[in-house]
């Protein structure tokens, strides 16, 4: 990677304007807390290094290894995982970016890239796991990442995570927690977007459950069953382990999406005022309360 003419700060400087318009106009679903965070990293060094790293192997090197063994999605070529792109961009307002499917072993779909080239990636397995509803979930989960200014963060935590060789030793572990951190929030927004996308609560946390276990379609499994077993988390010491993840525990992903479709912003979204009352406040302090790891 060496000899390219690619100024980090320059690029930076180029894209806040629109960065920061998407957060105007964008996502006013987004959970606070995650807000606060994302603002907050822009002063973390190892960071801001980790970030530059990243927009350089993304444009010279991961790109082209990522995108040359998928399959591009169009309306012939996986119509199912196009047409639910689709339907969460609109329900959402944001256009879906190109899309591309992976074989890998998991129930998997990632944004990857910059923000202002970014591309969603899902496995082969997810269109046979998921029905056209959980389906739509699903895409509005990657969308909401796009949406709110995720996707540099989250490819940089990726490569981090996957190709630590490529970043600058030091930098490494003190900037996969503080992305770990963040990215456990962001996944709070993203959960919203799906709820948005298809209100539908059930729909929501189904699609939550099936890829966070990897539950393939014809699975015997029941959903309300499985919510009514979820442990309490946020107790204990293995609560701890919760630190060196990129998603928070199932059970506090339920519980903050729960609280969500009783707010009243979710209930202006659906026409009910009066049953779904909590302010935004109230609703993240809350929600803030949950996903909190000490």
């Amino acid at each position: 990677m060496t000899g390219i003419d690619f100024d980090f700060a320059r690029y930076i400087a180029a894209r806040r304007g629109q960065v920061e318009q998407r957060a105007r106009e964008g996502a006013a679903y987004a959970f606070a807390g995650e807000r606060r965070m994302r603002r907050a990293l822009s002063s973390a060094a190892p960071v801001t290094i980790a970030l530059e790293a990243t927009t350089r192997l993304w444009k010279n090197v991961a790109k082209t290894e990522l995108l040359g063994s998928s399959v591009k999605v169009t309306d012939q070529q996986f119509p199912r995982i196009y047409q639910a792109a689709h339907r969460a961009g609109e329900a959402l307002h944001v256009r879906p970016p190109p899309i591309y499917v992976a074989r890998t072993g998991n129930l998997t779909a990632k944004a990857l890239g910059t923000e202002d080239d970014a591309y969603v990636v899902v496995s082969a397995q997810l269109a046979e796991a998921l029905d056209d509803a959980e389906l739509t979930a699903a895409m509005a989960h990657e969308l909401a990442h796009i949406q709110n200014s995720h996707v540099l963060y989250g490819t940089a935590l990726h490569y981090l995570t996957t190709s630590a060789i490529m970043f600058v030793r030091w930098v490494v572990q003190p900037a996969i927690m503080t992305l770990q951190a963040w990215s456990r929030r962001a996944e709070i927004t993203c959960d919203r977007a799906m709820l948005l996308a298809t209100h539908d609560l059930d729909v929501a946390l189904a699609t939550m459950v099936k890829m966070t276990l990897g539950l393939e379609r014809g699975t015997p499994f029941d959903i309300a069953d499985y919510l009514k077993e979820l442990p309490d988390q946020r107790r204990g010491v293995g609560r701890y382990a919760e630190m060196f993840r990129s998603n928070p525990y199932l059970p506090k992903r339920v519980q903050a999406l729960r609280l969500f479709a009783g707010s009243a912003f979710y209930g202006q979204q659906i026409g009910d005022r009066e049953t779904r009352t909590m302010s935004a406040e109230e609703l993240d302090k809350k929600v803030a309360a949950i996903v909190s790891v000490i």
